[in-house]
């Protein structure tokens, strides 16, 4: 990066100041003897992460779920035709206990939004899968949420969102 370039980014930054630079600022007067390049990154991620929750909640909501269905109705949807996993694979896909699962199973077959079907290749298992009903609710959903976030990511170009994504898949990839 040039000197031009550098004194550029320097200064853009200092024009769009938040309320994460506030905050190192107090700490740093505070606590100069700390590193606080952490609280840089991860005060924002937290901050992004308050206003995504929300997003995903009125997109959720409007379309009459909870986040919870969504993550049980999106893995069904995602698994393609004819949308439907084993119990094991749904707790696999959402992280979930069995136990928790099995009552958000039940809840949503009580919403009609999935329904239950004997395993053609296993007399004990059943699988789960999605009602036309809860494929038109996922999938409104998700159009809902990819314009919200869409909206989220408005002023970042292209460019930067893609460096932004690769950034955060190598901070995440110990945790995969």
């Amino acid at each position: 990066m040039s000197r031009f370039s550098t004194a550029f980014v320097v200064w853009q930054n200092a024009a769009m100041r938040d309320e994460v630079d506030d905050l190192v600022e107090a700490w740093g007067r505070e606590r100069g003897d700390l590193d606080l390049d952490p609280v840089e990154v991860f005060s924002r991620i937290s901050r992004l992460s308050r206003h995504l929750d929300l997003a995903r909640r009125d997109a959720f909501t409007a379309h009459g779920i909870e986040s919870w269905e969504f993550d049980v109705l999106a893995a069904l949807r995602r698994a393609g035709e004819p949308y439907e996993l084993s119990p094991g694979r749904l707790l696999r896909e959402t992280l979930v206990t069995s136990g928790t699962m099995t009552n958000r199973v039940d809840r949503l077959t009580d919403r009609g939004l999935v329904q239950r079907l004997p395993d053609p290749h296993d007399r004990r298992g059943v699988l789960v899968r999605l009602t036309v009903e809860g494929k038109a609710a996922v999938d409104g959903a998700f159009e809902a949420l990819l314009a919200a976030e869409a909206d989220l990511l408005a002023d970042l170009p292209d460019e930067d969102r893609a460096r932004l994504a690769g950034l955060l898949r190598q901070l995440l990839a110990p945790f995969s």
